[in-house]
């Protein structure tokens, strides 16, 4: 399985451009969670590690300047700010408060995808293996491990496969018949059982997860979106 390239915050109120932006990252291998204000990225940023944010300056409310110069000392995440064509001032306000980089509207996809690759090649290491953050938990798939509240909780290659299914499109139910043909396992009572394994290492209360959850008579999804 082809696995994402990077976990990208997307915030703009512009239904549009938001969803236009996920599908063209998403084309190119990158995994994408998106906000519709600044408000709802800050809720998503207190549960999530981003790899690097993708904001609009201007939205109701709270603007993305505002985001970046209370986030960013906090998060240490690569920003890139979305701007309005010839606004100079709000450019040069974006990198005084500590923004990475802006793309003027209306931009190029493929611009966009080029600064997202300059930054991330300066800010990761080579050595360091592609993680996956949510809430209090790093999955590690490199490694087949979770960690969890400090503890290290091996996975099987059932359960990796699962997994990075599941990460690669969260928010996206799957049936038991779909796991079952991905891990080679028809009966649906084994796909629970594994399912039941993989709650115990990421959720804090198994009986009542957050993330793996059961979708009554679709299937299972895991949200981290």
């Amino acid at each position: 399985m082809k696995r994402f390239e990077a976990h990208i915050l997307v915030v703009d109120d512009d239904d549009g451009i938001r969803d236009l932006v996920k599908q063209y990252l998403n084309e190119n291998n990158y995994l994408v969670t998106t906000a519709i204000s600044a408000e709802d990225a800050q809720e998503k940023v207190k549960i999530i590690k981003f790899d690097l944010i993708v904001l609009d300056i201007m939205m109701p409310g709270k603007n993305g300047l505002d985001f970046t110069k209370e986030n960013k000392n906090q998060l240490y995440t690569p920003i890139i700010l979305l701007t309005a064509k010839g606004e100079a001032d709000e450019r040069i306000q974006g990198l005084e408060v500590g923004a990475d980089d802006y793309l003027s509207k209306p931009f190029e996809p493929k611009e966009l995808i080029l600064r997202i690759k300059n930054i991330l090649n300066k800010t990761k290491s080579k050595n360091i293996k592609r993680l996956i953050e949510f809430g209090n938990v790093k999955v590690d798939l490199s490694k087949h491990l979770i960690l969890k509240n400090k503890k290290e909780f091996k996975i099987n290659n059932t359960e990796k496969t699962i997994l990075e299914l599941m990460i690669n499109s969260p928010g996206k139910s799957f049936t038991r018949d779909e796991i079952g043909k991905m891990i080679k396992i028809d009966k649906e009572r084994s796909i629970d059982v594994v399912i039941t394994r993989l709650r115990k290492k990421i959720e804090q209360d198994p009986k009542n997860p957050k993330y793996l959850q059961t979708l009554r008579g679709e299937g299972y999804v895991l949200w981290i979106e």
